[in-house]
């Protein structure tokens, strides 16, 4: 999986890097700032994605939603 979000990022950035080549913006500067936030953010939020979904499935939310739940008695 890691290996799939990797993948994601590096298209994400050559996608990036080829825009800012066809609109004349290719400094050094403009690419170091490009391949470190393109593809940090992409790590970043298919990583947390991933957390949520294995949460989920581990049934970790569950334990959570219980233990904040309030048990009123019926009268």
């Amino acid at each position: 999986m890691m290996l799939w979000i990797a993948l994601a990022g590096v298209l994400m950035v050559a996608g990036a890097i080829w825009y800012l080549a066809i609109n004349d913006a290719l400094y050094l500067s403009a690419i170091l700032a490009t391949i470190g936030g393109v593809f940090l953010s992409t790590l970043l939020g298919c990583g947390l994605f991933a957390a949520a979904f294995f949460s989920d499935k581990s049934g970790h939310d569950a334990h959570v939603s219980d233990a904040t739940r309030h048990d009123t008695p019926s009268d």
